[in-house]
């Protein structure tokens, strides 16, 4: 029910239709998200690999990984049916639906989802901003696409439900990006993430951004890249814009410079 209610059932629909409609515009981005990726579990050699934000399996190389490892556990919030059907049929790939902000999702809920124009909060300091803590041996994780998109919804409401300022906003949001970096670096990962976006109006100027609002980690292999989210509308509107994407492997029990590993 919280789910529905905060959108993101609608939310994820969203994106594959995005996708569909961009034609192929996404293929640059998806190809080097499963690159990265590949080329990380061939270096690090894990046997246990979690993924937070599998969604619908775009940028996941899922059968390559299943190839190269003993169990895949694939995390979100929720999963779609044709990504249930995908992984029941590889035997060592796990379903996990949980909430990867660690509580946020009912967290915010219970703090602002039922209040109105008249009892608005004024202030978020009173949210707890949880960290994820699975029950299990999660492996090397990848967070994949995911970092930024944590906030989205529960920013979405809260904007509806609060009488704050963006500073507050602000740091509500770094935070959240906080916690879920400090979980990373209990173990080794990779992250991949937008960390801007740039747009170039019709008459030329550029705007950008910041989705990353925090300093991240230097890992052991860092890459960056354009990736053209929405190539076709910004023809219509005629402005272009685009993510920028950072991609890092970060293996934290080694702490030396490992740039060619990979």
């Amino acid at each position: 029910m919280i789910l529905h209610r905060m959108g993101y059932y609608n939310y994820q629909r969203g994106l594959i239709y995005h996708h569909l409609n961009q034609e192929g515009g996404w293929n640059i981005h998806l190809n080097n998200c499963r690159s990265f990726i590949l080329r990380s579990i061939d270096s690090l050699k894990p046997k246990i690999v979690t993924v937070l934000g599998s969604g619908w399996l775009l940028d996941l190389p899922l059968k390559e990984l299943a190839d190269r490892v003993s169990a895949i556990n694939l995390v979100d919030i929720v999963h779609p049916p044709e990504v249930k059907n995908q992984a029941g049929m590889i035997k060592n790939v796990i379903l996990k639906e949980e909430d990867v902000t660690g509580g946020l999702i009912s967290e915010v809920w219970q703090k602002a989802g039922h209040r109105t124009f008249l009892n608005k909060l004024r202030t978020l300091d009173g949210i707890n901003i949880p960290v994820y803590q699975p029950e299990y041996d999660p492996g090397l994780i990848i967070s994949l696409n995911i970092f930024t998109q944590l906030e989205v919804l529960p920013v979405e409401l809260l904007r509806k439900k609060a009488a704050v300022s963006e500073e507050n906003f602000l740091g509500f949001r770094k935070e959240i990006q906080k916690n879920h970096i400090a979980f990373l670096k209990k173990h080794k990962f990779v992250l991949i993430t937008d960390i801007s976006e740039v747009v170039t109006d019709s008459s030329g100027s550029v705007n950008e951004i910041m989705s990353v609002l925090i300093d991240l980690p230097d890992g052991s292999r860092n890459e960056d890249w354009t990736w053209h989210f929405d190539l076709r509308s910004s023809d219509y509107y005629r402005k272009k814009s685009v993510f920028r994407v950072a991609a890092i492997l970060y293996d934290n029990e080694s702490g030396e410079d490992q740039k060619n590993l990979l």
